[in-house]
């Protein structure tokens, strides 16, 4: 009875782990789409407001030309200052300065969005001095919290590099110095007193002529880690 109700248990939690797992990845499989969505409407939004400027005249042109602008001055700030925060934590504040400039941001987009479809152009035109200062103070701003995090990635870079080309410009000097000592005198050698020292035990002065000195076998030399060790040549 006891191994029943174990196994029965064991179904009931692979079963919850089962949903669980199952939630998460549907939830993810979700957002993955809203994503994708979200930017395709994006783009398709960018590609108009770009030919709606460059295409009409008037106030409808201008109207969609402060629209671009704001949205791509916001949308750069916003990529380069969430990248930015993994790396450096100190643009959190900054990153909650863009959020709040964003709402601005927003109602503003909203609000050019509303008088594009507005019938009176006399009346748009009036109002488009106060909107055009509106977008440059938002997108000012937005351009300053860009480029301040840029340079401060770029003067971080700057320091590290600083610092790694002097530790490596002191790793190189002391790679360059070695010292050469004068082999010590060997001990019971005479000392040399004006002349070459008779050779023991030859009579008269003579002296016995020196060794030939023969050639060094490669094979015995220190090898380096490098270098690969000589097979030993065999004979049929």
């Amino acid at each position: 009875m006891e191994a029943v109700i174990l196994i029965l248990g064991l179904l009931v939690v692979f079963m919850a782990l089962g949903v669980y797992a199952t939630v998460k990845v549907v939830g993810a499989a979700r957002r993955g789409v809203d994503r994708t969505i979200t930017q395709a409407r994006r783009t398709v939004e960018d590609t108009t407001l770009r030919a709606k400027s460059y295409g009409q005249l008037g106030v409808g042109a201008e109207l969609a030309q402060l629209r671009l602008t704001l949205r791509t001055s916001m949308r750069a700030t916003q990529e380069a200052l969430r990248a930015g925060v993994a790396e450096d934590a100190s643009l959190s504040e900054s990153l909650g300065l863009f959020e709040r400039l964003g709402v601005h941001g927003r109602e503003l987009d909203e609000e050019l969005k509303a008088l594009e479809r507005e019938p009176d152009k006399a009346t748009i035109a009036s109002r488009l001095p106060g909107l055009k200062e509106r977008t440059a103070q938002i997108t000012g701003s937005a351009d300053a919290l860009r480029w301040a995090a840029r340079d401060r990635a770029r003067q971080f870079a700057a320091d590290d590099l600083s610092t790694l080309n002097a530790q490596i410009d002191v790793e190189a000097g002391a790679l360059r110095h070695w010292t050469t000592e004068e082999p010590a005198a060997r001990p019971g050698r005479p000392a040399d007193r004006g002349g070459e020292p008779e050779a023991p035990g030859a009579p008269g002065g003579d002296r016995t002529p020196p060794e030939a000195i023969t050639a060094r076998d490669p094979r015995r030399q220190n090898a380096y880690p490098w270098q690969k060790t000589a097979r030993p040549e065999t004979t049929n």
